[in-house]
């Protein structure tokens, strides 16, 4: 541990020389590009910028980031994030630093450190319905309102064997991969991203007797939840949690690790009609107070799948991820969950994998 002193210089220097300007940057290697509904919409304590603006003219306070810094790990970094729209898409901007506390990072389960960003991410701003949903696969679901990417998916597979056809759920997992309490963790290339529902984000944003807009997805729909209107088209019904429709299959799994349907992989689970309140896409058409006229809409979810894995509308490119860097192999050394030899860190991913649904 460095001195007082020392640790207090070091985060006053480092706060004259954060987040650089963002107006031309592209995806990051491991991740995302998304969107939100505000012209112009920054939380509170976080820099919003004008086009036109200066770096230099923004102002801050050294004292309030040292004592974040000091207490909340990610505020050792500045958090940045601009929403705009331009012609039929909007754009965000972003340097992936969350606006809430986080956990600790390094962790037992998450060797990697919590780093800024280049994101600029676009969606269109009315999103389209497609003849059919569309896989997410490996790639950035959609992203917060506060410029950190959704990611369900884990690089995580039995037996570490991508082919296998059985694929790790990383809210199972959990702790082994070291999500924090907002259900997030860190990429090898420090980029802090949500594997279900954000809850430090949920608790700033959340009004009573209103859904709450926490995102956008990468086909421009809005993301909310997880709770929504009674009734979809009557605001004055009520609010409730909204309900995902997947369950648990019954018996056991016929190949690959075998034993009882669990829930430790995504495999394990269906989608049954009208079980609950949400489609196979995990969303909904309905009002909400952004879109009094109605709109189609995803939902964080408590359970399977938290973020969706289809996509009801067609994603925007500018969300697919980049292939892993050279010799890059899934898992890596680290301790073994259930049905497989180990796995390691979270990886980058593969190349782009939007694609069909399973029948």
């Amino acid at each position: 541990m460095k001195s007082s002193a020392s640790a207090i210089t070091t985060i006053l220097i480092a706060t004259f020389t954060l987040a650089p300007v963002l107006s031309s940057v592209s995806p990051a290697l491991a991740h995302y590009e998304g969107a939100g509904d505000y012209a112009a919409h920054k939380q509170s304590k976080s820099k919003t910028k004008d086009a036109n603006q200066n770096e230099s003219q923004v102002p801050f306070d050294p004292w309030e980031l040292l004592e974040k810094a000091l207490t909340q790990p990610a505020f050792a970094l500045s958090d940045y994030v601009r929403i705009y729209i331009n012609g039929d898409y909007r754009y965000i901007q972003s340097n992936g630093i969350p606006d809430h506390k986080t956990g600790e990072f390094p962790n037992a389960g998450n060797p990697n450190t919590i780093s800024e960003q280049h994101y600029s991410f676009r969606v269109p701003v009315k999103g389209t319905i497609a003849d059919r949903p569309t896989v997410l696969g490996m790639s950035p679901f959609g992203v917060a309102i506060n410029g950190v990417p959704f990611d369900p998916g884990a690089m995580e597979f039995w037996n570490r064997d991508p082919g296998s056809g059985w694929q790790y759920e990383a809210m199972y997992l959990g702790p082994r991969l070291g999500l924090d309490a907002n259900n997030a963790h860190v990429q090898p290339n420090g980029a802090y991203h949500y594997h279900g529902p954000p809850t430090g984000l949920i608790d700033k944003l959340e009004k009573a007797g209103k859904p709450v807009l926490i995102g956008y997805a990468a086909d421009g729909f809005p993301i909310y939840g997880p709770f929504g209107y009674k009734q979809v088209d009557n605001p004055s019904s009520g609010m409730t949690k909204l309900r995902s429709s997947y369950r648990i299959k019954n018996g056991t799994r016929p190949n690959g690790p075998g034993g009882t349907y669990n829930g430790a992989f995504i495999q394990d689970y269906e989608f049954v009609k009208d079980l609950g309140d949400l489609d196979n896409c995990n969303g909904r058409f309905g009002v909400t107070p952004e879109y009094p006229q109605g709109t189609y809409y995803y939902v964080i979810s408590d359970t399977y799948p938290y973020i969706p894995r289809l996509y009801k509308g067609t994603p925007d490119s500018t969300f697919r991820r980049r292939p892993p860097p050279p010799g890059f192999m899934p898992g890596g050394p680290g301790f073994g969950p259930p049905g497989g030899p180990g796995f390691g860190p979270p990886g980058f991913g593969p190349p782009p994998q939007f694609g069909e649904p399973p029948n």
